[in-house]
């Protein structure tokens, strides 16, 4: 149990994330453009493939009207990109495009870009910065979904405690079997049912039309979850045709490891691990990670309902749990570590990312993990000790008699044990020590069933509180299985300008002088350290176009001392502007645009830019 808290290395978290969500690489025409002419379609190129929805694209024109536009389709059958055909006539101005689409490791994501066709509109479309989900749907989706993981742990991990630490009394297990069941196919429907409204970022009313399970069905993540259901339907065929078995053979028990590595399935092929690099690696890593989170967390709380509903528990199925919990906590570390390089891609990525500040909160998790862990090692350790000390005399006595042969399995309840008549029962020495512990329980005089019990109660409280320390840590996976994974987002970064940085500098910049008025709008492309193109539209107080005998920008850098520039813009007919502008150091310059509007009236206001390297 020591180990078994080093699962937090890998436990749902990067299990969950190794790749995660798809980042927008790069747009066609480009974010904030200006194009001399209409495009014939909008493209957008991520960093793993997408599927596309019904209304993967809404494409607003410069009066925040709907453009009709075709059917969204993979550019050249690339399953990486997201593509619409526009029509032909867009005018001139400033359009808007709005994209959602569901990446492959089943997240959908969305966002938002514009690009300009003969010069930018004197107002456009606000891009909305209100959620782009429904709120209600994504939080119902992620419950259930955290639900789904906890009951397939507490199911599989339950099963194979039973299966493989022989507790005496298993029918106290029946229980949390059941629980994980139905808490699992529970879980599954709700998914199933809100898959289509939380793709698509709306109301849970939306899971109840008609072409809504259907659309669900032909999905991969559909498919996956009906998946699911069917390998429920026959865990519970095979569970019912095995009630009342003491004991289980191979075809059992390679029947139970089918079923389980089959459920795992339904994970790995739908999510994280289906996208991104080495995919067949990462998939069989994701399974055995899955699985062997379930047996630790799930044994664990097997084990805390044995300890809590059978007092005179002797120490071997804690012992076997133990050995059991180490193997499993050798495979999450190996794909754990496999998982967090996948995911990370660097160590910066540690902490420049959400990513990686996440993972190290997680990790700040395992250290007390393992401080709880090795409490209930101890634990464990003296009550195997204090049985040794209480067995070993009875087993040499029956020894001396010819009833017994001492052996360490008579001990540790490992091995077979020999009985007079010379058979062989490979547990029977959990019998037979609850035989001997009932000679002994209800003689308070034996030191030895008072530390027991002491044992005992100190190693229920170290589990109970290694149980609860396992669910926040799950927790803070959930974060996990939600965020950007660093490798994700470096890949964005090097093919895409970042999102706080803009691809073009637009300030508008009112003036009056005389009876008259308007305002000037400034565009600065890219608005960044280098060369620049200015574009300045003048409007009249009515917002239309106005033409005024002279237009004059500078620019000065308080900061540096650098300045006034002067942009020498030029008359272009209809706007003033420039290709020649070098702003040579990033700050916040000071733009002063001096406007004439007759021989006599003149006017100058001053706005801050920023300027980005």
């Amino acid at each position: 149990m020591l180990l078994g808290s080093l699962l937090v290395l890998l436990l749902l978290g990067t299990a969950g994330t190794a790749s995660a969500h798809a980042a927008l690489e790069s747009t066609d025409p480009a974010d904030g453009s200006v194009l001399k002419s209409a495009p014939r379609s909008v493209t957008l190129t991520f960093s793993e493939s997408v599927a596309l929805l019904d209304d993967s694209f809404r494409v607003y024109d410069p009066d925040n009207r709907r453009v009709k536009t075709s059917s969204a389709h993979h550019a050249k059958d690339a399953g990486d990109t997201a593509s619409v055909t526009l029509p032909a006539g867009l005018g001139t101005g400033t359009f808007t495009v709005a994209w959602r689409v569901v990446s492959a490791d089943s997240h959908p994501v969305s966002g938002a870009f514009t690009f300009s066709i003969g010069k930018p509109s004197a107002t456009t479309t606000p891009i909305s910065t209100a959620p782009t989900e429904d709120p209600l749907t994504a939080s119902l989706y992620d419950i259930a979904r955290y639900f789904a993981y906890i009951a397939a742990a507490l199911l599989i991990g339950t099963a194979t405690f039973v299966t493989l630490c022989r507790p005496p009394n298993s029918a106290v297990l029946n229980k949390p079997i059941l629980a994980g069941w139905w808490t699992l196919l529970a879980a599954t429907l709700v998914l199933l049912l809100l898959r289509s409204p939380y793709e698509a970022g709306t109301g849970l009313a939306t899971a109840f039309e008609p072409s809504a399970i259907p659309k669900t069905l032909t999905s991969r993540p559909g498919l996956a979850l009906t998946a699911r259901l069917l390998l429920l339907a026959a865990t519970a065929a095979f569970f019912l045709r095995l009630r009342g078995r003491e004991r289980f053979g191979r075809p059992a028990l390679g029947t139970g490891a089918v079923l389980a590595v089959g459920l795992a399935l339904t994970w790995a092929s739908a999510e994280h691990a289906s996208a991104g690099i080495q995919v067949p690696v990462a998939m069989t890593s994701a399974v055995l990670h899955l699985l062997a989170m379930s047996v630790w967390l799930g044994g664990l709380t097997a084990l805390l309902t044995v300890l809590y509903r059978s007092p005179n528990l002797d120490p071997a199925p804690v012992a076997r749990f133990s050995r059991l919990a180490f193997a499993s906590v050798t495979v999450l570390v190996v794909t754990g570590v496999y998982q967090s390089w996948r995911g990370l891609g660097s160590w910066n990525a540690l902490t420049e990312t959400s990513y990686g500040r996440i993972l190290l909160v997680k990790l700040g998790a395992v250290v007390l993990l393992l401080a709880v862990a090795g409490w209930s090692r101890r634990w464990t350790g003296r009550m195997v000790g204090a049985e040794v000390r209480l067995r070993v005399p009875e087993l040499v006595r029956a020894g001396a008699d010819g009833a017994a042969t001492v052996s360490t399995g008579d001990v540790t309840g490992e091995g077979t044990d020999e009985t007079g008549d010379g058979s062989k029962d490979g547990s029977g020495s959990s019998s037979n020590r609850a035989d001997n512990s009932s000679s002994r329980g209800g003689s308070s005089s034996n030191p030895g069933d008072g530390s027991q019990d002491r044992h005992r109660r100190g190693l229920r409280r170290s589990v109970l509180f290694e149980v609860a320390v396992g669910v926040v840590v799950l927790v803070i996976t959930t974060l996990l299985t939600n965020t950007l994974p660093g490798r994700a987002a470096a890949e964005a970064q090097r093919t895409a300008t970042p999102a706080d940085i803009p691809a073009a500098s637009v300030t508008t910049v009112p003036f009056a002088v005389g009876n008259a008025g308007g305002k000037v709008q400034i565009t600065l492309d890219p608005g960044r350290v280098g060369l620049n193109s200015v574009e300045a539209v003048v409007y009249g107080p009515d917002g239309g176009f106005a033409t005024v005998p002279e237009l004059r920008l500078s620019f000065t850098l308080p900061a540096q001392k650098i300045g006034p520039l002067d942009a020498n813009v030029k008359d272009e007919g209809g706007y003033w502007g420039t290709n020649t502008l070098n702003l040579p150091i990033a700050g916040t310059w000071t733009m002063k645009v001096t406007v004439r509007t007759s021989d006599v009236d003149q006017v100058s206001v001053s706005r801050q830019v920023r300027i980005v390297r």
